[in-house]
């Protein structure tokens, strides 16, 4: 209060939870308090008048820029004229009143302002603190369980700010009879009155504020007994605030919290007995949280949530180690291991370098010198997260058991985690309430918004539509529903502003596409829809994906939801026949051929549900997550049910391209997505599927097309089908289930880490003294830049070898990366002594390189990488000193590493074009024949055409040598390395291609990539023809890609 008003600047409150805004509106209510926003369309007029008649203005919600038209007030450009203070706003010029009060707020959790915005301002955190929540909490919990004690308290700080306001004015007083008295002031007979009544009066007022003092410290006595209370909603509600970091719409206001702990104190179990109240208090709030925050999480982020919340409960009771939970959140942060991998025939780099780390932490020393070989049975074992550990570390638990198996088995993390959660807290905490519209509908009122964030293949309008005829909109009264975009902004707004009349409901569908329209919707449910004001019957529902433009203050004050459609191919197929238009008996047992008919339904439901489930595997499955949603399979029913009784024979060339290349196909923007889309088609609609009866649509047969009509016999063949899909029915290798585990471990611990602090200590130092360190181990690491001039000189731009350009390229282009990641760790170490300023690129390269990931600004000047901060930086040292050893050697390589390229197609064009200008031949007309050489790397010598290639890996198979031919994957075994691969430039047309796959290459495992400036994906490299027993859809469906580097 001090500072917002004796400052010479005006404030800026960084408010996200609405605590300034209320003081602000409380404190000037009596002053007639302007609100504006900087969207209103009469913001200016408000301002001028407010400036000219002296009231307060508060302008909420400014974002990290403020409007240029501020720039006078804030910099206070008052000038003088004829005695009258003046001041320029826009272009009008208005009188400026002394009484003129202006507060800004912002409901950013953590904005950036930039310096020349910061210097017009007082900047001031109004985020809650947790002692100043502690407090609160203690304050509702005292006046609901002991309301005798909370009124005295609040009566006795009454009192005592009176006490100390009369003993002010008895000194006030005294001084001024002391200063104003004339000659002895023994002889002034009202000086004395005065100063005797004064004693007598003080005397008083100290007996009572000794009395209130005693009664105040035995009221806090008491209250403290429910202080265990206080701390622990404090620690839920910091564990809320942080989950904004994960998805936008993870919004929670400190009004709805507390409204739910309130409701918790009057709903939980009573007791004469505090510490069994008190208990009780705690449990019913954690469930009540749990329960209430898991129906607007997506599924993925509800385990998360689980071990959030266990984390911050122990962690205040002193039970985690904030080293070791780090360290199982990021594997260790670390350049390079020193100890060489002496099980490599089972355990992984990745796996020993963790395990070395880990060593160092205090209940694992020596951890891995040496590696009990009892770990070798954990690795084996098919459930390692229910086996007990070998040897010595069979009593280790919690986290510290956890760090070992994500070194040893990451697949297996999830599960633990779980176990670790029930542990902790118990059965519920890991068996989310199922969604239910109808309690969700019963805990809103008329002024609050209802959301559904959606996720893909989502779709909740069924539902609602359901309960609105249940609660009887129907007919006439019917919910208005309008999908936002351009243009419908006016007429939504209509149909709120109806709605709030007729008491009836409004569905605003996909909000996200109209961005520029949410500021209005904020200020219509700021303005409308507010206690009070509509009928008790409406409602507005919204739906909308994860948008960072959503309002948050519609997301904090309504109730979000998720419904996201079932996980599992069982799952998937009975949701498939339990809807519309299946269960329509009309169209289900309409069709003129029945058995033709519901064997092919029973396929094509078979396909919608692999091509959905396959999202699971990342880009095994594939290499865009596509929202393949029930729209798609509806039109095919009909086209199916369409051709089959317009024609005599069932034309299936025409039922796949319509159902693969316009219905699904449409979707599809990856070429080897759509080739797989394809091939997936061909296994379900083909004439077998008709023909032959209960016709197997897996590779194993454990999956048929039942020879039933029945809808319940579907139902109940469906239903027969196990629970968990094994990858072999999605065409996958069983490796597919480690990758897809050991990926959901990953995007757990990314998601957790986002909601963790920067700033924290350790065993070791500051997270500063950790990140300088960091900083100065990859400086001292990375080698010079290249010469240029000594390259250009080396190797001149000559016709007959293109290799040269394609290597002067390459180092200007490492040159580049080089000066970013020098540039940027050089200012970090310098904004840490406080020498630069510490901007927003520079704390994201801190807050990365404390967690161990490469920093955004290195990656935007990088080429495409998934590696790890250590692994990045050595697999960078390597590619420099690869192209050193070239520069020095002062001739191209024997076998080029591939990988070590930042351009790899200008590499392969460089072969091509050296062949091109050999033999005479246009380039364009070139292609490439592969061949695997079945010598070893150190014994081949350099082709008279062509390039011979390295550092290729395998996935989703391997390379067999003996053979010379693909074979599937050793169990275990994720990616395995493809020999030495010669390239050898050909005319297209003399290319034979045998009995081959044609595999694509990517830089990276993430697959997808973007078309570049240059025309060329920034992750498709080529495709390369390598020869197969099997026919090429094995390996479609297998998922098999050549990868130029792996992850780790």
């Amino acid at each position: 209060a001090i500072i917002s008003s004796k400052s010479r600047r005006w404030p800026l409150m960084i408010d996200p939870q609405g605590q300034a805004n209320k003081w602000i509106k409380n404190m000037e209510n009596q002053n007639n308090l302007v609100v504006v926003k900087l969207n209103n369309a009469n913001f200016v007029r408000s301002l001028e008048n407010a400036v000219q008649f002296g009231t307060p203005l508060l302008l909420e919600n400014v974002g990290e820029e403020l409007d240029p038209v501020l720039e006078p007030l804030l910099q206070k450009q008052i000038y003088k004229q004829a005695g009258v203070n003046y001041l320029r706003i826009g272009d009008a010029t208005v009188e400026y009143s002394d009484e003129f009060r202006f507060f800004i707020t912002t409901r950013l959790r953590n904005p950036h302002y930039l310096p020349e915005v910061s210097v017009k301002v007082t900047l001031l955190n109004f985020m809650i603190t947790p002692q100043g929540l502690e407090d609160q909490m203690l304050g509702i919990v005292v006046a609901k369980e002991r309301p005798e004690l909370e009124e005295k308290k609040q009566m006795l700080i009454v009192e005592s700010a009176k006490n100390k306001k009369q003993l002010s004015e008895i000194e006030d007083k005294i001084l001024e009879v002391l200063s104003s008295s004339q000659g002895n002031i023994l002889e002034d007979e009202t000086a004395v009155a005065v100063l005797s009544s004064s004693k007598v009066l003080s005397q008083e007022i100290t007996e009572k504020q000794v009395i209130a003092t005693a009664t105040e410290q035995e009221i806090d006595t008491t209250r403290s007994g429910y202080k265990s209370v206080a701390e622990h909603s404090s620690i839920l509600f910091f564990c809320l605030s942080e989950l904004a970091n994960i998805e936008p719409m993870y919004q929670y206001s400190l009004t709805w919290f507390i409204n739910l702990f309130i409701s918790s104190i009057e709903q939980s179990e009573k007791s004469e007995d505090l510490e069994t109240r008190l208990s009780n208090l705690n449990d019913h709030f954690l469930k009540n949280v749990y329960r209430n925050v898991c129906r607007s999480l997506f599924e993925k982020d509800k385990l998360l949530f689980s071990v959030l919340l266990t984390i911050s409960i122990y962690s205040f009771k002193g039970q985690i180690d904030d080293t070791v939970w780090r360290f199982l959140l990021t594997g260790g942060v670390g350049m390079g291991n020193p100890h060489p991998n002496p099980y490599s025939d089972w355990l992984t780099d990745k796996a020993w370098q963790e395990l070395v780390y880990a060593s160092e932490l205090p209940n694992l020393k020596n951890l891995a010198f040496p590696l009990d070989p009892g770990f070798k049975t954990l690795y084996d074992s098919p459930e390692p997260h229910l086996s007990d550990l070998p040897g010595k570390w069979q009593y280790l638990a919690g986290l510290d058991r956890l760090v070992i198996l994500r070194c040893i088995r990451p697949d297996k993390v999830v599960s633990a985690m779980q176990n670790f959660v029930i542990e902790k807290l118990g059965q519920y905490f890991v068996e989310p309430p199922t969604f239910d519209l109808a309690a969700c509908f019963a805990d809103s009122a008329c002024f609050t918004p209802l959301i559904f964030v959606l996720s893909p293949g989502a779709d909740p309008m069924a539902s609602l539509l359901k309960l609105a005829g249940e609660h009887g909109f129907s007919g006439d009264k019917a919910p208005q529903a309008i999908s936002l975009g351009q243009g419908q902004g006016p007429i939504a707004e209509k149909m709120i502003d109806d709605a709030l009349m007729d008491g009836t409901w409004v569905i605003l569908q996909n909000c996200h596409l109209a961005c520029s329209w949410m500021p209005t919707l904020e200020k219509i449910c700021e303005e409308k829809v507010v206690p009070d004001k509509p009928h008790p019957m409406f409602r507005v529902w919204l739906t909308s994906y994860p948008s960072e433009s959503f309002p948050v203050s519609i997301l904090q004050n309504g109730i979000k939801m998720t419904n996201e459609p079932p996980k599992g191919l069982r799952a998937n197929l009975l949701r498939s026949y339990l809807n519309d238009p299946i269960t329509n008996p009309d169209f289900y047992e309409g069709c003129k051929k029945p058995r033709d008919w519901f064997r092919l339904l029973f396929a094509l439901c078979f396909f919608h549900a692999n091509v959905q489930e396959r999202r699971k595997f990342g880009p095994l499955g594939w290499n865009i997550p596509y929202e393949f949603n029930d729209s798609d399979l509806h039109i095919s029913m009909r086209q199916i049910r369409m051709f089959l009784e317009d024609y005599d024979t069932t034309p299936f060339d025409a039922l796949r391209y319509l159902i693969g290349e316009c219905n699904y196909g449409g979707r599809v923007t990856d070429d080897h997505d759509r080739r797989l889309l394809n091939s997936i088609l061909r296994m379900y609609l083909n004439s077998d599927v008709t023909e032959v009866p209960n016709s197997a649509i897996t590779e194993g047969g454990e999956y048929q097309v039942p020879d039933c009509r029945a809808q319940e016999d579907f139902l109940g063949y469906i239903r027969s089908l196990p629970m968990l899909a094994k990858p072999a029915v999605f065409g996958l290798h069983e490796n597919a289930d480690i990758t897809k585990d050991q990926q959901e471990t990953q995007n757990l611990f990314t998601n957790i880490l986002l909601t963790l602090p920067t700033q924290s200590s350790s065993g070791e130092g500051s997270a500063e003294d950790a990140v300088c360190s960091l900083a100065q181990t990859i400086l001292s690491q990375l080698p010079p830049q290249f010469d240029l001039l000594d390259v250009f000189e080396k190797f001149p731009i000559v016709y007959e070898d293109s290799m040269n350009t394609c290597l002067r390229q390459e180092c200007i282009r490492y040159n580049r990366l080089t000066s970013v990641i020098k540039r940027s760790l050089e200012n970090l170490m310098k904004a840490v002594k406080g020498l630069v300023v510490m901007n927003s690129e520079l704390e994201e390269v801190f807050s990365s390189l404390f967690i161990g990931k490469v920093p955004g600004s290195w990656l935007n000047a990088s080429y495409p990488s998934l590696k790890p901060l250590g692994s990045y930086i050595s697999d960078l040292v390597q590619r420099l000193e690869g192209f050193y050893a070239w520069i020095n050697s002062g001739s191209a390589p024997v076998v080029f590493w591939i990988s070590g390229f930042y351009f790899t197609q200008s590499f392969l064009t460089a072969a091509s074009q050296n062949y091109a200008r050999r033999w005479g031949i246009p380039i364009d007309l070139l292609g490439f024949e592969f061949m695997v050489i079945r010598e070893k790397e150190s014994e081949v010598t350099r082709p008279e055409d062509g390039v011979y290639v390295n550092g290729i890996f395998l996935e989703g198979c391997r390379w067999s040598a003996s053979e010379g031919v693909l074979a599937e994957s050793h169990s275990k075994v994720l990616y395995s390395k493809l020999p030495v691969l010669w390239l050898k430039p050909a005319k297209k047309d003399e290319i034979v291609a045998g009995k081959s796959y044609t595999c694509p290459m990517y830089k990276t495992s993430a697959r997808r990539g973007t078309l570049s400036t240059t025309g060329h994906s920034t992750n498709y490299v080529m495709s390369v023809e390598l020869p197969s027993q099997k026919d090429p859809t094995h390996w479609i469906n297998r998922g098999v890609a050549l990868l130029c580097q792996l992850d780790d």
